[in-house]
């Protein structure tokens, strides 16, 4: 693959790279309408193709927050079309590389010493090339380590980056007024701190010891004096990415066995320790020869605090869901209703999210749950794609809830899918054992 020497950093030079991406989509919708003059049956999957492909294309040489948005919209699979889907995927482990020279440059200014001063041996090819960073092979010491470096310009370009892609966002997803700032503001600190790898440090030493009790999972360890704001150095993990696990043919036992273990971790962060890995995409997990997962990357990590911990799982009971009052009282908690809502958008809003509830909830409502099941996923795309086509919804504000769903949500939909691809049936409340 391709390596880069640079990376555009400046708000002008990165803007300039999307404009160039969207006189490319532009073309692209005139050669689709083209030829739906001759055929009037055509679908938009070529558009989607060549979009998606375009899009991804002028995203994967700018980097970071840019390249993070796509790689957050590719877990979306019910949202998005699946060329988009398939094409941004890629963002989770598939970009290109640094360039060896400019690998050098990094480790100099952030850890004042070149890669062969700091390891006994140091491999100038990355091994895996993603949105913020990249990763190498190192040894010292007779361990094998993997040394993540961090693109630069990546964590100065973050708001110019989100400037650029909110109006894409704000039409995709519906959303209208100043109250849709505070989803921004969410996504902008939490890229912020995912650019902080001292912080990631700090937590990744910190989750991987308290989960440590958890079976069939496993952590590297981690070398602060080898590492900087820029630069984590850590164990090399030995596995295969669990998107390529997914592929093999696996047994039921094992996919059962990896999916308890990707639940109780889940659930053990989240009803334990009041965080959570909020990253849960294929890229961040390997499955090692032994049957057992491996969690690599602890970059984004979402605090639950009580006021929203509270009433979020108690709609996650179905009897508080289908109590009038109570349901109604939970609603207005996490700011799916407000006070300014008028009539016609509370009956339509608590009738939306009481059928969206009783589904993504049935999972915490038994003993155990087949994700393997099609019929949770056929009832989740049956309902994307119906509102997704409701002239009703569009009209309406479309920003809904407490700033903290965007990285629950997303928490749960990827861990959701992820528990899906191994086809795992899982026991819900297996995790309390382990908590104190």
């Amino acid at each position: 693959m391709k390596t880069l020497d640079k990376i555009p950093t400046g708000k002008i030079e990165r803007a300039g790279k999307l404009v160039k991406t969207g006189v490319k989509i532009g073309g692209n919708y005139v050669k689709y309408y083209s030829k739906k003059l001759v055929n009037p049956e055509l679908s938009k999957d070529e558009l989607n193709e060549d979009n998606a492909g375009d899009i991804y294309d002028g995203l994967k040489s700018l980097k970071g927050s840019a390249l993070k948005v796509a790689q957050m919209l590719s877990m979306e699979k019910n949202i998005l079309p699946s060329a988009y889907v398939e094409k941004f995927s890629l963002s989770q482990f598939s970009v290109p590389p640094l360039s060896a020279p400019l690998v050098r440059k990094t480790f100099k200014k952030y850890l004042g010493k070149y890669p062969e001063e700091v390891y006994d041996t140091f491999d100038k090819d990355s091994i895996n090339a993603a949105s913020i960073g990249q990763v190498h092979k190192a040894t010292k010491d007779g361990k094998t380590l993997a040394v993540k470096i961090q693109y630069p310009g990546v964590s100065e370009s973050i708001s110019s980056d989100l400037a650029i892609v909110k109006p894409i966002a704000i039409r995709m997803f519906n959303l209208k007024g100043k109250d849709s700032d505070k989803y921004f503001k969410e996504v902008e600190n939490k890229l912020v701190e995912e650019t902080n790898y001292i912080l990631e440090m700090k937590q990744s030493q910190e989750i991987t010891k308290a989960c440590a009790v958890i079976p069939n999972m496993e952590f590297p360890v981690y070398y602060p004096k080898l590492s900087s704001e820029r630069i984590i150095t850590m164990d090399w993990m030995y596995g295969m990415h669990l998107s390529e696990f997914a592929k093999t043919d696996f047994s039921v036992a094992e996919g059962n066995t990896l999916g308890q273990a990707l639940w109780d971790f889940y659930m053990f962060q989240i009803h334990g320790l009041r965080k959570v890995h909020a990253d849960p995409h294929p890229g961040n997990f390997l499955v090692s020869k032994d049957n057992t997962l491996i969690a690599i990357d602890f970059g984004c990590i979402k605090e639950v605090p009580d006021e929203f911990y509270i009433p979020y799982f108690e709609l996650a009971k179905k009897e508080v869901i289908e109590n009038d009052s109570h349901f109604m009282e939970k609603l207005y908690e996490l700011e799916i209703l407000t006070p300014t809502d008028s009539e016609q958008e509370i009956i339509f809003f608590k009738a939306l999210f009481k059928e969206m509830l009783l589904l993504f909830t049935s999972p915490f409502n038994g003993d155990t749950f087949d994700f393997g099941s099609d019929d949770f996923w056929h009832q989740i795309a049956d309902l994307s794609q119906r509102y997704s086509k409701d002239d009703q919804i569009r009209k309406m504000n479309g920003n809904r809830g407490s700033k903290h769903f965007l990285y629950m949500n997303r928490t749960f939909f990827g861990l959701f899918n992820l528990l899906h691809d191994l086809k795992a049936k899982v026991e819900v409340n297996n995790f309390r054992q382990y908590l104190d």
